[in-house]
């Protein structure tokens, strides 16, 4: 995933609450999951999306919701499986 991060059109968008993502974090943007529909602009930008969270669970909840954005069509939106607790 590092590989990928570093690309210039490719986010990080953690969509853990921000205690969580002030504990501890990979790095990216923290866009809280309630919060995901109001902030698409900020996503505008980029052509890869890579959605995380600490299992997996909002994270693929959020890529879901990030898929059926109609403008979004030509991105790529993954969300990393098991997140966190599984990249350790």
């Amino acid at each position: 995933m590092q590989t990928i991060r570093n690309k210039p059109d490719v986010v990080l968008v953690d969509v853990r609450e921000p205690w969580e993502f002030e504990e501890f974090n990979e790095g990216g943007m923290n866009i809280p999951l309630a919060e995901i529909r109001q902030n698409r602009e900020v996503l505008n930008l980029y052509h890869t999306i890579i959605v995380i969270c600490t299992n997996g669970v909002r994270s693929k909840v959020a890529a879901m919701d990030y898929c059926r954005v109609p403008e979004w069509n030509d991105k790529k939106i993954l969300h990393v499986k098991g997140g966190i607790i599984e990249m350790e």
